[in-house]
């Protein structure tokens, strides 16, 4: 269905398919969400959406040496020096979200929107695979808000890294 091969891709009872998980975030919150995930303020939406943008330009590349070498590469075969250089960017994307929530409550602004969906499950695996990160409060306050979430709970707490 994907013509990368890569999940996910998600298939509507009607036929209609689409891939890229982004995508899939925005369709779905504007399909379903009632305009509580798609924010309706113009300059809002677009922090959201800057916000998933960074996700996969920026947060989701430093993360994923670390993520490979600890979780999908056997102990002996693991590269040192990739995880270590791609924690040091992980902990310098982590401070630019430590900035912004000093300033607001979720990415975008004072209300949780699709913008904090793709950069919480990056969250999870830097919160996972990290531990020796610094203090960044803000953060931690947005992180303990998002993962008590429900789906958050459901669909990425209970599924173990892999």
């Amino acid at each position: 269905m994907n013509p990368n091969s890569l999940v996910p891709t998600l298939e509507e009872e009607d036929g209609f398919t689409m891939w890229e998980s982004n995508s899939i975030v925005r369709y779905l919150a504007a399909k379903h969400g009632n305009r509580t995930l798609e924010p309706a303020d113009l300059q809002t939406r677009g922090r959201a959406q800057m916000w998933m943008d960074w996700q996969l330009s920026v947060l989701g590349p430093s993360i994923t040496p670390v993520f490979w070498g600890l979780i999908r590469t056997p102990p002996e075969k693991r590269d040192p020096a990739a995880i270590a250089t791609g924690k040091t960017k992980t902990i310098e994307c982590a401070q630019m979200m430590e900035d912004q929530l000093a300033k607001t409550q979720y990415l975008a602004g004072d209300a949780f929107s699709y913008g904090d969906i793709p950069v919480g499950i990056m969250a999870y695996r830097f919160m996972q695979l990290i531990p020796e990160r610094p203090k960044m409060p803000n953060l931690e306050r947005w992180y303990a808000a998002i993962s008590s979430r429900p789906a958050f709970q459901r669909q990425i707490a209970t599924v173990p890294l892999s």
